[in-house]
């Protein structure tokens, strides 16, 4: 069943060809020894942020799983995964017919990644346990990550984990399990993961061979919040320099700031930026959290409503732009110039 990830980010190593994982020893220990207990629960909900090393983990698992297929002969602990072994090849390769990964799909009309995993995609998960419920094989399923699954698509994955089939095992991934379908948290397992620890994010990175001990590297290392994926945006897709803008911008008075925006904006709004483009709306959508968060904390309450509802307005206004195809560069400037309207009038 196929692996392949269209959206990896430059630099970075998809999960199902990645042999190391940094910083989540507890989570690997907790999983091989559940495992060997012939215990282990037939769905983990994997939880944390984004880029901090679920997927990575999920496939160091189920590559453990099927190298080790009887739970009481497997190992105490995961281990990096032997490349050359016939599981690590097939699971590289998205050749293994025990492992399902269902991510967002690849629009064949455009041959972009779809914003949802559909329920066509989960009705994959049934006929790859009809067509292997015979080899007595443990059968494995990935979802990756579950918030992208639309309301259809939830209700069939909740079926299915309703009535598993033997020998069958979920490892479903979430960066936000808040948002999830209670029903489906409650089949689940939760298996928590932190973001990276400073040693385990140099770690990291030096396996993707970048060093993070020069001053742009600290400042990676600060800005990406212990997500690999985050210091990846930073580093090779201009990040450190959008934040920078970025924060000119909401701190400058002088009447060449409205150069850094239109400079900035046709960045964001450039061919092949949706990844960048991303970065800014979490930065965005950050700041705006953080102004109201630090706002009622003081007591201000009259600063945190202007940037609770702010938050709210431009959520909205990204949400009707993407969906009607508007113009992306105006839609920057105009989110520019609220921030820059609410910092001053809460100044």
């Amino acid at each position: 069943m196929s692996t392949d990830r269209f959206d990896v980010l430059d630099g970075a190593i998809s999960p199902a060809e990645n042999m190391r994982l940094f910083g989540h020893q507890e989570a690997e220990h907790f999983l091989a020894q559940s495992y060997r207990s012939g215990k282990g629960h037939h769905a983990i909900l994997i939880e944390g942020p984004e880029g901090i090393g679920k997927a990575t983990l999920a496939f160091r698992f189920a590559n453990h799983v099927l190298t080790h297929p009887d739970p009481q002969q497997a190992p105490a602990e995961l281990g990096d995964p032997d490349p050359n072994s016939i599981a690590s090849r097939q699971l590289a390769s998205g050749a293994s017919h025990n492992l399902l990964h269902l991510t967002r799909p690849v629009d064949d009309k455009t041959g972009k990644v779809k914003s949802a995993i559909t329920v066509d995609e989960v009705r994959r998960a049934g006929k790859f346990f009809s067509q292997t419920s015979g080899t007595g094989n443990w059968r494995i399923v990935i979802v990756d990550p579950a918030d992208d699954l639309n309301r259809n698509a939830a209700n069939a994955i909740l079926k299915i984990l309703e009535e598993p089939p033997k020998r069958s095992l979920f490892l479903v991934l979430t960066h936000a399990p808040g948002k999830l379908l209670p029903t489906i948290r409650s089949r689940c397992l939760p298996l928590q993961l932190k973001p990276l620890a400073p040693d385990a994010m140099r770690n990291a990175m030096n396996n993707l061979g970048f060093d993070l001990s020069g001053p742009d590297g600290q400042k990676v290392l600060a800005a990406a919040d212990g997500s690999v994926s985050e210091a990846l945006k930073l580093i090779n897709y201009g990040g450190l320099d959008i934040m920078t803008t970025f924060e000119t911008i909401l701190a400058g008075q002088d009447p060449g700031i409205r150069k850094d925006m239109h400079k900035l904006a046709d960045v964001l709004a450039g061919k092949d930026s949706e990844t960048i483009f991303a970065f800014f709306l979490a930065l965005v959508t950050g700041h705006m959290m953080g102004e109201a968060r630090r706002a009622a904390h003081s007591g201000d309450l009259d600063r945190a409503d202007r940037f609770a509802r702010l938050s709210s307005s431009v959520t909205e206004r990204i949400t009707v732009a993407q969906a009607y195809n508007l113009d992306r560069k105006q839609t920057v400037l105009s989110i520019l110039d609220d921030l820059r309207a609410a910092s001053r009038a809460v100044a």
